[in-house]
Parts: structure tokens; C-alpha cells; sequence
């Protein structure tokens, strides 16, 4: 039988924890199809698709981080498809659960699990950050048809995890992440997606793990100052501004976790 889901692993220059990755999506209990996405072709990325016998597919359109996002998707020939971070990994029982979810209700427009953060090769399974999100999902727990539930775990900031997510290509289409922003390409896409037809489901088992390092792009971003700006255009589709300005100043201080 074949695959109904596909990791496309978005690689980018020479990652030292690429290859992790790559074996961790390889490792699956349930035998997913496995591509690599990159925007930055280079040998070190071809040897180790050779060394893997996966195949490379070229973004040749430099448009950002959004329009990666949605290439990647757009390489999966399978109902599902998860795009794996680079720097990260995902556990034994990842695609199997997702699978699942998805056989049971073909309405679901993306699923997606718990997970971990990676710390100095270390993981952590909580911490305050992660607990806070843990909460905004709450209500998601039970599946989220409506509007509102969709939108519980995104009006005080993004509590789904961008690498988790599997998409429903039935039901998501691209562009999906395409917009100016550098950092909040996901939490835009999710509030997008809100707004059509198509459920959000929620796997409360923590399936994969997030890395957080000096070179993360999201770390990047932080010590510019972009993410906060970013935090605050997004948090105005939910709230009027007074509101969306008092609540950006509180959720600021979840960027102390970036911190090494």
C-alpha cells in the first residue's frame, strides 16, 4: 500500500543537524515518503541525499521564508505532508499518529502534535513557554470544528508548532504561508486557515522535537527585534489595538526561552 504522507525536509546551507533529522523521519514506524526542499543547493545537502537515497528538489525562486514553506508543501504527491525543519527530529510514533487522526476524520485541514525543545542536545519537555502554549490548546483537545475553537490557540500568540503540522492537501492549498513577514510565516498561515473549511486537530502526545540554537532563524530574528514587531501585527487580527499592544508586552517575554 502506498504512503498517504510525506516529510519534506526544508533544508538550508549546511545544517550540522540535518542528517539527525533525516534519519529521525527515515525511522518512522509508519513508512512515510521522504523528500528533501531546498532554496540553497550545495554539495554537503546533495551527498547526504545520496548517502540516503532521497531525492533533492530546488526552489529556484528566492522569495523568503513563506514561499519555502510553500514549495515544500507543494512537493508531496500524498494527502499529508509534514515540512520537517532542518534542525529537528521527530519521534518513532510521529506519521503513524498523524495517519490515524486523519483516518478517522478526513475533514481535518492539519493536524498536529505536542512537542519538546532541544536545548545543547538536551531535551526539555517543559518549561514555562511550553506550559503557556500547553494551555492555549486546551480547548482544542476535543477537535476544533468552529471558528472560534480554531482560533483559541492563536489570540495570545502562536501555540502550534510550525514543524508538528501535517496538512490535509485536500483541503490546504497553496499560498498558504506567502506573506512579508520573516518570522510569524506560520502563525500567519494558521490564522489563514482559520477562517476556511476544515478542522484543526490537536495530538496532545509530544512527537517531535524543536531545536533551539544560536544560528535558529528564529533566534535570528528575536536579537533584531523583528519578532516582536511581527507579534504585534498579528496579535491586531484578534484584538483591537489597546488590547493587542498590552498583551504583545507580556507575550515579549516568552522570547527569554529562545535565549541559550
Amino acid at each position: 500500500m502506498k504512503p498517504i504522507h510525506t516529510f519534506v525536509v526544508l533544508a538550508y546551507k549546511e545544517s550540522e543537524y540535518l542528517e539527525e533529522c533525516i534519519k529521525s523521519v527515515l525511522n518512522q514506524k509508519y513508512k512515510s515518503n521522504v523528500v528533501i526542499a531546498t532554496s540553497t543547493p550545495n554539495k554537503f545537502i546533495k551527498d547526504l541525499a545520496k548517502k540516503y537515497n532521497l531525492k533533492v528538489v530546488e526552489n529556484k525562486k528566492k522569495e523568503g521564508i513563506g514561499r519555502d514553506f510553500d514549495f515544500a508543501i507543494e512537493q508531496a504527491n500524498t494527502k499529508l505532508v509534514t515540512v520537517a525543519h532542518q534542525d529537528d527530529i521527530y519521534d518513532y510514533e510521529y506519521s503513524s499518529e498523524v495517519v490515524k487522526k486523519y483516518q478517522k476524520n478526513k475533514f481535518l485541514s492539519i493536524i498536529f502534535t505536542d512537542y519538546y525543545e532541544i536545548k545543547n542536545n538536551e531535551k526539555v519537555m517543559t518549561n514555562k513557554n511550553l506550559k503557556i502554549k500547553r494551555i492555549l490548546l486546551l480547548p482544542l483537545r476535543k477537535g476544533a470544528k468552529s471558528r472560534f475553537i480554531k482560533r483559541c490557540a492563536l489570540r495570545l500568540g502562536n501555540a502550534i508548532c510550525c514543524p508538528a503540522v501535517a496538512f490535509n492537501k485536500d483541503l490546504v492549498k497553496t499560498p498558504v504561508f506567502n506573506c512579508n513577514f520573516k518570522c510569524n510565516v506560520d502563525w500567519y498561515a494558521w490564522e489563514k486557515l482559520s477562517n476556511k473549511k476544515g478542522e484543526f486537530a490537536y495530538i496532545k502526545e509530544k512527537l517531535m522535537g524543536h531545536r533551539v540554537h544560536e544560528e535558529s532563524t528564529t533566534t535570528e530574528i528575536i536579537k533584531d527585534n523583528i519578532r516582536t514587531k511581527e507579534d504585534l501585527e498579528m496579535l491586531k487580527k484578534f484584538w483591537p489595538t489597546p488590547i493587542a499592544k498590552i498583551i504583545n508586552h507580556f507575550y515579549k517575554g516568552a522570547e527569554k526561552n529562545n535565549k541559550i
